[in-house]
Order: structure tokens, then C-alpha cells, then sequence
């Protein structure tokens, strides 16, 4: 039977990719009743065993190859009955590898494959011999490639979302060529075209044409320098005839010439469509085994009803029905639905980039008024009284006198038992003044230290003390922190105070010598920035105590938080289960909810790099494990309906913090971690298989500003954290949980950090 299924499918192959037509009349009249098996279908298989199955199936589309978990892993060759046919590698019935996809016109596409998607290193060759060999992410090519077209021209260089874009050489058949910056297809920045017979022209370009300041220069030596316009209004300049010669022919030679005439023959070839992608032919196997027993995680889950509640598609998933072994039919009803639905996504976009942009939807970013967050503590608040005495406390403190101290501290001042006790009778003392409260005591954990700190961070003592202990109430946030710890905000948000456990505060006691030393060494650190630990121990049976220690906070500017992310490099529990229309301003999203990759300028992007390094090292060697990176994005362009514009949008206006046209005067001083500008890449990913810790990037631009810092170093790996790290790894991979050992956290953090923190090109 083997021998004879092998014969059918050489013939199909020869005369199913004469026509589409053909090859679907041809699967109806033949194979419609015909259902072959290399093995026999009572056949009992371990699970996850391989074996290799030949398979035709009711609706003429034909498998052979290695099969496991009822569907398609290794290496196999599926025929569709409209004549598209895979040939390569399968991983849990994806294309998934190294594999070679032809299409029926006889395009064929050959190199690496990603659930489904024309995804790494590959070469395209069209019917009419147009290739593009280069780098692909999602079907697009994006990266360093070159494309030779069918009309003979050819571009080699960078490629974003389907077109050149960035640096490139396009070289027409003719002879002529420009080399410089591209922009969505088009000549854009400045750049060079060069001519066949000599004549060149360099300066400034926008799109596709010159403009502004550039040079135009003949072969015999005579240039015309001037500011270029196709509005001859705009065109100003000034002929040179050649060195040491009295010609002047070229002296009445109108600039309009270089539009009308020498760039007649430059176009830019849109070159061969590709008619159907790969991901669009994508089948949905019942697949029986690993796959279904871990239900793709609950993250997965989770982002699939949050893509479901915003009408986003899963990125070419078709769903599975339940009438049919699986669904064939290349999608192709399911897919015109969903590009009728993103009629609004795809205008303005060009030829080429359209049809790539239908392998996915862009998901919809809604920016809502921003708030501050917290609830005020006023009389009848259960922590009213811990709120004044707080603010009794760091008053008192803060105020005490003290000589002047110097930057060199002896050891003595980091002795985890250097505390001073106060207490704070209601009638008030010598040293302290009466008050409304109830009696309580004070205490003041390492004050020179301290004290030593925020002179280091040059923290004025008049100015906090007013921020903590003036008239205005501190905010409660809304609730605890996953250590069971409250916040409290200070009105002008300049500070946090957080509530501690007993192990915290034992924690920051043992490394405050190490913190103090590397804080005074890396002025730009990125690690929290402490001013103050203390206790206060109210009087009664109980004798409650509540330790708390204050800190800078980091989203104190004046830059809108437009959304803000809590990342480890971890994938366990990192989901927020929130639709884009439950996502407020103050929401804390983590590592599976990111959706950018951020691009900073080279000098901001190395420093960066150096301070993660410096950071994390120093947390290693303290043993400090569970540290974020908390970031806060302010997009500085948004449409008044409330969505963030690319860089490529053009509105007279635009809405910033304050409502107002956007001025550069008002940006405060940049510094690492503060007010950075960057460009974020939006990316996607695919909601298939294991869950995708860093999206695709989809070559689409954000302007914003960064805040961002290391916070929760207060974290030691303790007896508690190694008990939980075997306890998960039990039931979840070692890798994507947040407790472990310390040097992996660090390595694990820093390799995430310097994925979705990039150098911009």
C-alpha cells in the first residue's frame, strides 16, 4: 500500500500545481471518500512515541511523514488539495523548524518557520523569479535582506514591516543607484543617488523625493548647491562650473530638471505579492497528549479571554470545530472576516506592507486620564492615628539636631542594634510635644546612616519633612502588596512608605554597609532609594508593633504614567487577567502583558547596560532574589480619542500631559532611570504552545519617556524561598517561577532586561 500511496502523491504533486481550479476538482472527484494510513487505525501507540503515517484525508489534502499525538512531529510533507504543499519540520502539528513552503504558481519559500510563520533566516523566490533572501519575524521582512526583482532592479539592506526602511542600496537595471536612508519604502534622510552616466545627487530626501539642502554634481566637475524643493517656490541655489575651466554650459540648467527628468526612470518596483501565507493555511490537529494535559497554561488561557474581550485576533489560530477531525480549508472565510474587520488598520498602509499586516492584528492601546492613585487618610480612617504618630516620629527625627557628618562613616554606624527609642506621651515631654494620639514609642533604626543617605541623595531635611509631616494627609493605596505590606503616598508624590515584616527590616540592616557602599560608588543606580527605617510601638495589651521604611518614589515627575510594568524575567503567575478596557493608569502589569521593546540612543542604552550589571552583581552577592524592574511609559503623542501615535502619524495636534500642544522647554533634566527618551516597538505574540515571554516586533513606533528602577531587593533566599522554589518545580518548569537561587535570578534578569531594552538603530 506504501508503494502505491507513494506513486499518488508524485502524480498529485505533477498535476495539482498546474492550477488551483485543477487541484480542487481533481480532490473532490478522487479523494473525497478515500482515507489511506501508512499504519493501521486500531493500531495502539505509546504516548509521545513516533511513528510515520501516510495519510489522505476526506477532503483530498495528503500527510506523510513522522507523526505523534495525533498530529503531525519531525519531519513530514503535507499536500493541500488547492496545490500548496510543506515540506520540513513539525512540532506538535506546527510548522516549526527548517522547512520549504510552494505555492501552486510555483513560488516557493525555503528556511526557518515558526508556529506556522515564515519566521528567521529564508529565501522567497515568486513565479516570476522575484527573491528575497534575508531575515523574517511574522511573515514580515524585517531586518538585513536583500531582494532581487523581477524587472532586474535589487535592494540590499534594512527591512522593516515588509519594506526597506533604515539603510539600503537600490540599484535599478539601468545602471542608476541610491544608497542612504529609507523610510515605510521610500527614499527618506539623507542619501545619495548616483546615476548611470556619472551625474549624482546628495543631500536630503523625503519621501521618495529631495528635500531641503543637497548637492548636485555632474561628471565633468560642475555642481549646483542649493534647498531643494518639487515646489519650484522653494528652490533656491547656486551653480559652480568645473575647477580650472571657463565652461559654463551647464549654467542655465533649471533644479526642476532633476524631478522631471533624471528621476522619470527611478521607481521603486512594489515587486510580487505574496497571495496566501503559510500561517494562513495553518490546521488545527486534535492533538491528544502534552499539549492538552497542561492546557497551554493558565496564562495562555488567561490572554486568550483578554483577546477575546478585545476582538483581537490570536495571531492566525483558527479555532477547532468540533464536526471534523480538523480544519483545512486554508481559513480562508475566517481570515476575509477578520480583514474586513481591520479595514480601519490597514488604510494607509502600502501594497506590500497590507498584505503582510493581515498575518496579524495590531492590538489596541486606549489611554485613559491619568489619577493619582490612594486613598487620603482623614479622621475616621482605621489608620489615622499610626498616620500621625508616623508623621509625630519623622519630625521628630528629622529635626533633632545633629553635627555635621561626613560621607566616611565608621562601622560602628551600620551596628544593626544602633537604634534610639522615643516616646511620645499624649501630653507631650521634654523632647517631644503633646499631641491627640495615643502614646506610642519611637524607634529610629541606624539614624547617622540614614541621615548620612539623604545627604548623599541630596534630599533637602527642611523639604522632607514637609513632604512627610506637613499639613497634607498621606494617600493609602488601595491595597496590599503581595507581601501583605500597605503603601502610603505622600500628597506631592515625592515619597512611598511601606510596611515591613520583622525579616525585612533584618534583611536591610545586613546589607546597609554593602547598599551604602554602592549607592556612593554608581551615582546613576537604579536599586531603591531608602531614607528612613523605623518602628513605632503602640501602648496597650498588644504592644502592635509596625515597621516601615520610606522611600524615593519613582513615579515622582511630571510626565503623565500613561502604563507601567513590574518585570522579573519570570513567566509563572506573570499575567495580569485584564482586558485593554480594564486597564487604568495605575495598573501594574507584569513580564506577559509586556508588548514593547524598548529602543534607547546608544550612549543611554550602554549606561543602561552597565547599571544593570553593577545592580544586579550587587544583589547576587547579597543574596537578594524576587527585584523588579518597575517601568512607567508616558507616550508624548495621543489622539484625542485616546490611542498612543506612531512615529509615523502626522496630526496638526496632539493632546500631551497637560492637554497643551507639545514644548520641549518643559522636559525636565534627563538622568538614567528618569524622563529617558526611547522609541517602543510594538510587539505581539502568538497565543500557541508555551507562552511567549518576549513578543514579536512588528516595526511599529512609539516616541516615549521612561521612569525606571529596581525595587523588592529586600528579598534574601531563605530558608521559606528554597522550600517554595521545590515545592513549584515540581509542578512547573524551574525556570519560569520567580524563587530561585540568586545567581540564576540575576542572569535570568539581566539576559530579559537586555531583550526588551535594545539599542536603537
Amino acid at each position: 500500500m506504501s508503494k502505491g500511496f507513494s506513486g499518488i502523491v508524485k502524480v498529485l504533486e505533477a498535476k495539482l500545481k498546474k492550477s488551483q481550479a485543477t487541484a480542487k476538482k481533481r480532490a473532490n472527484s478522487i479523494f473525497t471518500a478515500m482515507s489511506v494510513a501508512h499504519v493501521d487505525d486500531d493500531e495502539i501507540h505509546n504516548p509521545g512515541e513516533v511513528y510515520h503515517v501516510e495519510k489522505v484525508f476526506s477532503n483530498g489534502d495528503i500527510y506523510m511523514g513522522q507523526w505523534s499525538e495525533n498530529c503531525p512531529n519531525g519531519h513530514g510533507k503535507y499536500l493541500w488539495a488547492d496545490g500548496c504543499m510543506y515540506n520540513g519540520d513539525w512540532l506538535r502539528g506546527k510548522n516549526m523548524g527548517h522547512g520549504k513552503f510552494s505555492w501552486p504558481s510555483g513560488a516557493t519559500y525555503e528556511g526557518q518557520f515558526k508556529n506556522g510563520y515564515m519566521d528567521g533566516e529564508g529565501t522567497y523566490t515568486g513565479s516570476s523569479d522575484d527573491t528575497y533572501k534575508g531575515t523574517w519575524v511574522h511573515n514580515m521582512k524585517h531586518g538585513k535582506g536583500v531582494r532581487y526583482y523581477a524587472n532586474g532592479d535589487n535592494y540590499e539592506g534594512q527591512w522593516r514591516r515588509g519594506q526597506p526602511d533604515g539603510k539600503g542600496r537600490y540599484q535599478w537595471s539601468n545602471g542608476n543607484q541610491y544608497i542612504g536612508h529609507w523610510r515605510r519604502g521610500k527614499m527618506n534622510g539623507n542619501g545619495t543617488m548616483i546615476w548611470a552616466n556619472g551625474n549624482r545627487y546628495d543631500g536630503s530626501w523625503e519621501n521618495g523625493l529631495p528635500r531641503g539642502n543637497g548637492t548636485f554634481r555632474w561628471e565633468d566637475g560642475s555642481f549646483y548647491v542649493g534647498v531643494w524643493s518639487k515646489d519650484p517656490k522653494e528652490q533656491s541655489g547656486t551653480y559652480y562650473p568645473p575647477p580650472d575651466s571657463n565652461q559654463t554650459g551647464n549654467i542655465d540648467w533649471d533644479p526642476q530638471e532633476l524631478y522631471l527628468v533624471n528621476l522619470i526612470d527611478c521607481i521603486i518596483s512594489t515587486g510580487e505579492k505574496i497571495s496566501m501565507y503559510p500561517s494562513q493555511k495553518m490546521v488545527n490537529w486534535p492533538c491528544e497528549g502534552e499539549l492538552l494535559k497542561k492546557n497551554i497554561h493558565k496564562e495562555s488561557d488567561a490572554r486568550r479571554r483578554r483577546a477575546s474581550t478585545d476582538g483581537r485576533l490570536s495571531n492566525g489560530g483558527i479555532s477547532l470545530g468540533s464536526e471534523s477531525e480538523f480544519s483545512s480549508d486554508g481559513g480562508s472565510d475566517y481570515f476575509g472576516s477578520q480583514r474586513e474587520s481591520q479595514r480601519e488598520v490597514d488604510e494607509g498602509v502600502g501594497a506590500e506592507e497590507l498584505e503582510v499586516a493581515r498575518a496579524y492584528v495590531r492590538p489596541r492601546i486606549v489611554i485613559k486620564p491619568t489619577s493619582k492613585q490612594g486613598t487620603t487618610i482623614s479622621k475616621g480612617h482605621k489608620n489615622y492615628e499610626l498616620m500621625l504618630n508616623l508623621q509625630l516620629g519623622i519630625r521628630h527625627s528629622v529635626g533633632r539636631p545633629a553635627p555635621a557628618t561626613s560621607l566616611d562613616l565608621k562601622a560602628t554606624a551600620f551596628d544593626p542594634r544602633d537604634k534610639v527609642w522615643t516616646r511620645f506621651p499624649s501630653e507631650g515631654s521634654k523632647h517631644t510635644p503633646p499631641h491627640q494620639s495615643c502614646e506610642f514609642k519611637w524607634k529610629d533604626y541606624c539614624p547617622l546612616v540614614f541621615r548620612t543617605l539623604r545627604k548623599l541623595f541630596k534630599v533637602d531635611p527642611a523639604d522632607y519633612m514637609i513632604s512627610i509631616c506637613g499639613n497634607d494627609a498621606l494617600r493609602e493605596l488601595s491595597s496590599p502588596g503581595k507581601s501583605g505590606s500597605f503603601f502610603y503616598l505622600t500628597n506631592d508624590d515625592k515619597y512611598m512608605i511601606k510596611t515591613m515584616k520583622k525579616s525585612e527590616v533584618k534583611v536591610l540592616k545586613r546589607m546597609l554597609p554593602a547598599y551604602y557602599k554602592h549607592v556612593r560608588s554608581f551615582e546613576n543606580t537604579l536599586v531603591t532609594k531608602f531614607f528612613g527605617l523605623h518602628c513605632v510601638r503602640l501602648n496597650g495589651p498588644a504592644q502592635k508593633k509596625v515597621r516601615f521604611v520610606i522611600m524615593g518614589n519613582l513615579f515622582c515627575t511630571e510626565y503623565a504614567i500613561h502604563r507601567r510594568f513590574d518585570l522579573k524575567g519570570s513567566s509563572h503567575g506573570r499575567l495580569t487577567d485584564k482586558s485593554e478596557s480594564e486597564i487604568e493608569s495605575t495598573t501594574t502589569l507584569k513580564d506577559l502583558d509586556l508588548n514593547f521593546i524598548f529602543r534607547l540612543q546608544k550612549s543611554w542604552y550602554q549606561e543602561f547596560c552597565r547599571q544593570v550589571d553593577q545592580d544586579s552583581d550587587f544583589l547576587e552577592q547579597e543574596r537578594i532574589m524576587d527585584y523588579s524592574l518597575l517601568v512607567g511609559i508616558h507616550f508624548r503623542e495621543i489622539s484625542e480619542s485616546g490611542e498612543p501615535l506612531n512615529t509615523e502619524s502626522s496630526l496638526s495636534k496632539v493632546r500631551t500631559p497637560n492637554g497643551n500642544e507639545e514644548q520641549s522647554s518643559k522636559w525636565e533634566v534627563i538622568r538614567l532611570g528618569s524622563n529617558i527618551p526611547a522609541r517602543a516597538e510594538l510587539t505581539v505574540r502568538s497565543d500557541e504552545g508555551e507562552p511567549q515571554l518576549v513578543g514579536e516586533p512588528t516595526g511599529e513606533y512609539y516616541d516615549v519617556i521612561l521612569v525606571f528602577g529596581i525595587i523588592d531587593i529586600l528579598q534574601d533566599y531563605d530558608i521559606s524561598k528554597k522550600l517554595e522554589h521545590a515545592y513549584k518545580s515540581f509542578q512547573y518548569d524551574a525556570t519560569s517561577i520567580s524563587a530561585v537561587d540568586p545567581r540564576l535570578y540575576s542572569k535570568r534578569f539581566r539576559d530579559f532586561m537586555f531583550r526588551i531594552f535594545t539599542e536603537d538603530i
